[in-house]
């Protein structure tokens, strides 16, 4: 399941955890994922559409991920591309993870 995502011209955002017990690996899933928007991208041209690596990191906590989410809001406000993080549009959350504390 995706949580929340934030999108940047050059890059994307999301925090996901896993929907059910035995999941794959966050590696395989990124593969998966990739594979199936490029599949779905409307420019033909613009392939390959992901870099072939990806950076992930494993949050151990809800104070993790708030922590985490505050510092991404700030990315367009660092590029310059809005003022305030409230302004960037291309962000959201899709579902809510809950944390087992």
């Amino acid at each position: 399941m995706i949580g929340k995502y934030l999108i940047m011209p050059d890059h994307i955002h999301f925090f996901c955890s896993p929907a059910k017990p035995n999941y794959q690996s966050i590696k395989k899933w990124i593969t998966y994922w990739k594979s199936l928007s490029s599949k779905n991208w409307p420019r033909i041209e613009d392939q390959p559409v992901w870099q072939l690596s990806a950076w992930d990191r494993q949050l151990r906590s809800g104070e993790s991920y708030s922590a985490k989410w505050n510092y991404i809001q700030h990315n367009p406000v660092r590029a310059n591309l809005c003022n305030s993080p409230e302004e960037w549009k291309y962000q959201g959350e899709l579902n809510i993870l809950h944390w087992r504390e």
